[in-house]
């Protein structure tokens, strides 16, 4: 989860997301070196008091900075559609969960072992435990077994409503009148926190999302126990 003192992505704890964050850092070094590289050439024309006309004036040096931008797209397109792909993948899931978007809570349902429904609202800060986070807590959370792949259906019975949770890399839109698909594979285990990313009203920031990844053994038991 996130915290005051992270500047960078949080721990990625599924494939998709450990490509993205891998994605982040190889065009970040790519911006990097433009920037250094631009600099460079604006502090050299300003050193010469823009006197320099093999730098005002040079073809070559048109032809390279026409060409290198060219090049530097191709560098970071190529990954960028194949992590696309990625993202929209879903043959084969193990396991689809129904996602419903409500102003201001998620409705989630399992059909694939036996019906189960139920909501999920944010806990209210007057009944948090101590170790339990605020406007992050949900009264009901969402399980999954980790190391399978998960098809999250979304949509919404009201306005676009966003299933976001940073550390699996799944964003997807809970639009109405319409399903969207997103997929997600947990690596371990543990309490996975997100929230509501499109601005759907005046509580758009009190409906968080809370998943718990647990192993097969014990999803299975969820499943008979609920």
């Amino acid at each position: 989860m996130a915290t005051w003192s992270n500047l960078n992505f949080q721990n990625a704890n599924s494939p998709l997301m450990e490509q993205l964050i891998m994605f982040h850092d190889h065009t970040m070094m790519i911006i990097l070196i433009i920037t250094i590289s631009v600099s460079y050439m604006m502090f050299t024309i300003m050193m010469n008091k823009f006197n320099d006309r093999m730098m005002l004036e040079s073809q070559t040096i048109e032809l390279v900075w026409t060409i290198l931008p060219a090049i530097m797209l191709i560098f970071i397109a190529l990954p960028s559609l194949k992590i696309l792909y990625m993202l929209e993948e879903t043959a084969k899931p193990n396991i689809t969960i129904k996602t419903i978007g409500h102003q201001w809570y998620w409705s989630y349902e399992y059909s694939d072992f036996k019906k189960i429904e139920f909501d999920s609202y944010m806990k209210p800060s007057n009944d948090l435990n101590s170790n339990e986070l605020r406007l992050l807590e949900t009264d009901n959370s969402v399980v999954i077994p980790n190391n399978n792949k998960v098809r999250m259906l979304m949509t919404s019975s009201d306005v676009i409503h966003s299933w976001t949770i940073p550390s699996l890399g799944i964003k997807v839109d809970a639009s109405p009148g319409r399903i969207n698909q997103g997929n997600l594979i947990s690596n371990r285990p543990g309490l996975f926190y997100g929230q509501c990313s499109e601005i759907c009203g005046a509580n758009h920031s009190f409906m968080p999302i809370m998943l718990e990844s647990i192993n097969m053994k014990s999803f299975i038991s969820w499943i008979k126990n609920y």
